[in-house]
């Protein structure tokens, strides 16, 4: 039996009543560390926090991991300089065998400033790349717009995200809990 257009959009995720999260309102960075401690610790695992600044002591209480960010910068910077310390042997010891000044063919203390900026060459583009890659780089939207007062994130507001993703998030119970824990507002998000 064929599946009508409004249980296709419903096993897709699509439409107008897919839930995004349930979103809620701090005025202070204090408060908004305290809450996503307790709602971590009553078992919600998929969280975010959107803040006006960095908030020190909100990547640990919402259980945000440390960044891969790292491991792709510093592999790819070392092909860098394995690079130039490649492109600098080939070219004095195997293609122009020249003798400048009595200088050897190739000496690593000559090769370092080349070897340096080609490090940090291959690392700037590794951060930049790999920064757009693991956060989903370019996004034109987001369904936490949808949020009436988003735009008080960048300016004096602090908000706290249960994602409707999290296996525990059910819209009402979720709406209490950020409640509970001292959200001024809160409000359940559509994607």
């Amino acid at each position: 039996m064929p599946l009508d257009p409004s249980q296709i959009r419903d096993k897709l995720g699509i439409g107008d009543d897919k839930v995004y999260a349930a979103i809620g309102e701090f005025s202070d960075p204090h408060d908004l560390v305290h809450a996503g401690r307790k709602i971590r610790e009553m078992g919600y695992t998929k969280l975010d926090a959107m803040t006006p600044f960095p908030v020190h002591g909100i990547d640990d209480a919402i259980g945000i991991p440390y960044s891969k960010l790292g491991w792709i910068v510093i592999p790819i910077g070392l092909c860098g300089t394995a690079t130039a310390l490649l492109l600098i042997w080939y070219c004095g010891a195997i293609s122009d065998k020249f003798v400048i000044g009595g200088k050897p063919f190739f000496d690593f203390t000559f090769s370092i400033p080349i070897t340096f900026e080609l490090t940090v060459l291959f690392s700037a583009f590794a951060s930049v790349i790999g920064m757009f890659a693991l956060n989903g780089l370019p996004r034109l939207y987001h369904p936490s717009m949808n949020y009436q007062a988003a735009h008080r994130a960048s300016d004096d507001r602090f908000l706290l995200v249960i994602e409707a993703d999290d296996p525990k998030f059910h819209p009402q119970t979720a709406v209490e809990h950020l409640k509970s824990v001292g959200a001024s507002t809160v409000e359940v998000v559509e994607g």
